[in-house]
């Protein structure tokens, strides 16, 4: 049996006219009622009652019928999902966020996929360092990331999304909280409040303008994630230098300070180069077209070197 003999006996059972139904799929009269006696061969059914007048569906036919219309509106169905899946229009895409990505930029990246691509279903983990992230885009179980570079491996390529400043998360009680300028220098003696992952980007950043500015930090508590760190700042254990979209998370007892001399963090997208999914391409254009900069508070999504 072939889809075609179904797609015949559909039109003919819709019509009762074995001539109506040939115009319909443009074939010969004598061509489909040839296929349609065969279908009732193969099945050893009689599917139609025919007279010189009259065309009519036998109990055998009509349940066929029913049948038949739900077998072809599902070939048609995969055969449309199919075409999107490959157009890169419908799926299902694994979306890895660092940090405060899922506040200060999850929002606009779930409603411009939803605008675009309605048929495209995120699956979202957040609060993943950039290692992390580069081993799940690697391993399959992330198609796609925001993250922070450099990202760890050859095989992962980046796009940049946009930079933002790193700032201070001092206690609402620290002496600096109430500075009107606090550079990198003013946080010498203080002590810090780390992620515990040698690998993170933020960290490694944070060293960087600190012995920029002539110390190296004392890191005296570690932290899992950008939650549990915001916290233990605001309970009085260190203070943190962190990106600025950290002011997504309001935190009582917490103070965020701008830094002239902080520096910038990028933030980009990534995924496994190599791969041929062209779901992650319409994705990638989607993100890369989006304006973070009015996501979050003060301009803290920027390009180096522009005024805040």
């Amino acid at each position: 049996m072939e889809l075609r003999h179904l797609r015949y006996f559909s039109a003919v059972a819709d019509t009762c006219h074995f001539g109506r139904a040939a115009a319909r799929l443009h074939v010969a009269q004598p061509a489909l009622s040839y296929a349609i006696r065969q279908l009732e061969g193969e099945l050893d059914v009689v599917l139609f009652t025919r007279t010189t007048r009259q065309v009519a569906l036998t109990p055998a036919g009509e349940y066929f019928r029913d049948e038949v219309e739900r077998i072809l509106a599902s070939v048609d169905r995969a055969v449309h999902g199919a075409r999107r899946l490959a157009d890169g229009r419908s799926g299902l895409i694994r979306l890895g966020l660092t940090g405060t990505a899922a506040f200060s930029h999850l929002p606009s990246i779930a409603r411009a996929i939803g605008q675009e691509l309605p048929e495209v279903a995120l699956q979202i983990s957040s609060d993943l360092l950039t290692p992390d992230q580069c081993d799940g885009l690697r391993d399959g179980t992330l198609d796609l990331s925001v993250l922070r570079p450099p990202a760890v491996g050859d095989d992962i390529e980046l796009r940049t999304i946009g930079y933002e400043p790193l700032v201070l998360a001092v206690p609402v009680d620290h002496r600096l909280a109430v500075e009107p300028i606090v550079s990198v220098a003013d946080l010498r003696t203080e002590p810090f409040v780390v992620y515990g992952s040698r690998d993170s980007a933020v960290t490694a950043a944070a060293l960087r303008v600190c012995r920029e500015a002539g110390f190296t930090p004392r890191g005296e508590h570690e932290a899992p994630g950008t939650a549990v760190l915001l916290a233990l700042v605001a309970a009085g254990l260190g203070v943190s230098l962190v990106p600025a979209s950290v002011r997504a998370l309001p935190l009582d007892g917490l103070v965020i300070r701008d830094l002239p001399d902080g520096g910038w963090m990028e933030t980009a997208l990534a995924w496994r180069s190599g791969r041929d999914n062209p779901l992650v391409d319409a994705i990638v254009e989607i993100i890369a077209a989006i304006d973070f900069s009015a996501v979050t508070p003060r301009g803290a999504v920027a390009t180096p070197g522009t005024d805040d």
